[in-house]
């Protein structure tokens, strides 16, 4: 049987699509590139907000649209949050499958797969066989770009932000053991991974519901550090109510681990963060900023903002636009407010008019334009590892300009995350691998990509000199 899977959603979601991946292949199924040649094809849905529950619907209503015989396995986020609801409103959807426990994948859609009786016995064949599945760190296949890949080091979250339905979807927080992260990380890198992202709704609050555990986040990283080899970690989603200092001291030891912070504070009104259920004040992230930027000179810093949450008036949207401002970012996305069942903002007075929500995020990304190519104007002229992630095939219509007969690849530097922030744009005048890691140079800034040039090796320079 062969299957297509259409990923929807975050990171985290990816990393769970790669771990069902990894399962259906070693429960039989082999992964179609086009879902014209599978006979399953499966939606790894989003839940988080209105949007990203519209979208992986949809998904689902066009593969039946274009594909009325193929069977479609709806999982992921939305399948967990709303199993009963879904299983009557539609039918355009042969299965379902949430996020409990993922061996369950095959059962799943070889379910989707029959029918009836067949059905039965299919899932009474496919629970027998589910107990010889396990996943194994580090094994699975990678929808990640040429040379990084996701590492999950906890599922669901205990800071219950008003607004946020993760709780809900994926539970409170389940740190994965040092030893066992290690072991995949080690894995990864054998496989020639040269850049890892550590992930979690709330990495800076691993390790808390360990009981045998008291090294936190800067425990695993001083575990990670014991790893040999010349690759690169990064941190995603801290959040700032409890922001491990210590981890600060590590990143300034090794080198590996990138000054890279994503940090959702998600607003600048005192009001409205306590409302969020955040227990610092706008001062108080603030002061954390500055704290990371004074002690790591290359600290680069990424956060996310919410408009037109319940109670915000014009007041505290002018509170938020300062903090910007002052925090001055080097990254930052901005999302208008979702109201989700379930939370506590749902059932909040003061509700915001999407139309004065929407446009309030207009002018934060607005204003944010020149603050991030001001920071970015900080890296030009400077040398620095790139990974190269895909080479770029220009238009034949002479629009790329002169290029002296140089090749054009894309890649990230360390102060660019992937999918979220701007490029490197390589021009190189030799081939490059992709997923290698390549010195460059800066050499300017073009919106919020920056054009590097690779950097002569130290060889060459010196056989120049003898010349």
């Amino acid at each position: 049987m062969t299957y297509f899977l259409d990923p929807f959603g975050c990171v985290k979601n990816q990393v769970d699509a790669e771990n069902m991946m990894a399962l259906l292949e070693k429960g039989g199924w082999a992964a179609a590139e086009k879902a014209e040649d599978a006979d399953l094809v499966i939606v790894n849905s989003c839940g988080f907000i209105e949007s990203a529950k519209q979208e992986s619907i949809n998904a689902v209503l066009g593969w039946r649209k274009f594909y009325p015989e193929k069977k479609i396995l709806l999982a992921g986020c939305l399948a967990q949050r709303y199993a009963k609801e879904l299983s009557e409103a539609l039918p355009e959807a042969d299965g379902f499958f949430g996020l409990g426990d993922l061996t369950g994948i095959v059962r799943a859609a070889e379910k989707a797969m029959a029918s009836g009786k067949a059905q039965r016995a299919a899932t009474a064949a496919s629970a027998a066989r589910e107990k010889t599945l396990a996943l194994r760190p580090g094994k699975r296949p990678l929808l990640s770009m040429p040379g990084s890949a996701y590492v999950k080091i906890s599922e669901g979250c205990d800071n219950y932000c008003s607004f946020c339905a993760i709780p809900i979807i994926r539970g409170t927080l389940k740190s994965r053991g040092v030893r066992d992260i290690t072991k995949e990380c080690k894995t990864l890198l054998g496989r020639g991974i040269k850049e890892l992202c550590l992930v979690g709704q709330d990495t800076g609050s691993y390790g808390r519901d360990l009981k045998c555990y008291k090294g936190g986040l800067f425990g695993l990283m001083q575990a990670l550090s014991g790893l040999e080899g010349d690759f690169r970690v990064r941190l995603l989603y801290i959040h700032p109510d409890h922001f491990p200092l210590s981890i600060l001291d590590i990143m300034a030891q090794d080198k590996r681990f990138l000054p890279y912070f994503d940090i959702p504070f998600q607003h600048g009104s005192e009001k409205i963060l306590a409302a969020m259920n955040r227990s610092l004040k706008p001062n108080d992230y603030l002061n954390l900023v500055k704290t990371i930027r004074r002690r790591l000179k290359d600290a680069v810093i990424r956060s996310t903002f919410m408009t037109g949450f319940p109670g915000e008036t014009e007041e505290d949207f002018e509170q938020l636009l300062d903090f910007q401002e002052k925090a001055a970012m080097d990254w930052l996305g901005c999302f208008a407010y979702s109201r989700e069942e379930g939370t506590a903002s749902y059932s909040m007075k003061g509700r915001v008019a999407k139309k004065t929500a929407a446009e309030r995020k207009r002018l934060v990304e607005q204003r944010q334009i020149p603050i991030t190519e001001k920071q970015m104007n900080r890296f030009v002229g400077r040398t620095f590892e790139v990974l190269v992630e895909e080479k770029f095939e220009p238009p034949d219509n002479g629009s790329m300009g002169d290029m002296d007969g140089s090749a054009l690849y894309l890649g990230r530097l360390p102060c660019q995350a992937p999918e979220v922030d701007g490029a490197a744009v390589i021009l190189s005048p030799k081939p490059l691998a992709l997923g290698a890691m390549v010195q460059c140079r800066v050499a300017a800034r073009r919106g919020f990509d920056l054009e590097v040039r690779p950097v002569p090796c130290t060889l060459t320079i010196r056989k120049n000199m003898v010349k």
